[in-house]
């Protein structure tokens, strides 16, 4: 099974006009060159056009996580934020096309926060930030972002990534609840405008503290995330991916 045809076979297929997803070169040579079958643990099923359950959570189709790339529009040399960071496939694509160290993805499930890191590394992606974070507060200390992907759906976007925007920077999500859109905004002075509604689509809500799966955060531990981005957005490179795991010592 020589997986490199089945990535280009998938990509062909993404630019084929009986699907259309896939419409812009940089997207494209960046999907071909993502080895996607690093971010699924079954390379039979790393290259078919559905979703995938793995390590805990949905990993987009590949047509989907086309959608997204497309409305997001990103152009070389961006910064740009992802919300929902998953598997990682998603942030890597971005790498390829910006460069990994102008990455910076954050996930509320710090299961995936450490997947996520393994697997980007493991694919040669080691230099993309990966922070545990609400996802609607965003990444500060990294601030203004050119783009900003949210991977999960909420009625509309969190004002602190808006403000997270530079001017006329472009954020893409899923709008609405049952019923959802995936949309393109741009930032303008007053707040934010609807550049672009590109399809339905159907995501996962955007969770906010508390409703992680499995866990009660320590107040503790939330400044150690907090701790940890601070500390290396003041040093932009040398980017460190390891992680201090504290023993329970009781209370909060």
């Amino acid at each position: 099974m020589d997986l490199a045809v089945l990535r280009e076979d998938m990509v062909d297929g993404l630019e084929h006009e009986v699907k259309s997803v896939l419409h812009t070169d940089r997207v494209a040579l960046a999907m071909r060159d993502v080895p996607r079958e690093a971010f699924v643990e079954n390379e039979r099923v790393a290259y078919t056009d559905r979703a995938i359950e793995a390590d805990g959570t949905t990993v987009l189709a590949p047509s989907t996580a086309a959608r997204l790339l497309e409305a997001l529009d990103v152009r070389r040399d961006d910064v740009v934020l992802v919300v929902g960071a998953g598997v990682g496939y998603t942030a890597a694509v971005l790498a390829e096309i910006v460069g990994p160290e102008n990455v910076h993805a954050v996930d509320i499930d710090r299961n995936m926060v450490h997947t996520a890191r393994r697997n980007l590394a493991d694919a040669g992606y080691g230099e993309v930030f990966v922070d545990c974070r609400d996802g609607a507060g965003g990444l500060p200390e990294y601030a203004p972002f050119d783009r900003i992907l949210i991977e999960a759906a909420a009625v509309r976007p969190p004002a602190a990534l808006v403000e997270q925007l530079v001017a006329g920077g472009r954020l893409a999500m899923p709008m609405g609840t049952t019923d959802q859109t995936l949309v393109a905004l741009e930032r303008t002075e007053d707040e934010y405008e609807i550049a672009e509604r590109v399809c339905p689509v159907a995501f996962r809500p955007l969770l906010v503290e508390g409703q992680q799966p499995g866990s009660v955060e320590r107040n503790r531990t939330a400044r150690e995330d907090r701790e940890f981005a601070e500390r290396h957005a003041r040093k932009r490179n040398g980017w460190e991916q390891e992680w201090i795991d504290w023993e329970h010592d009781g209370g909060y």
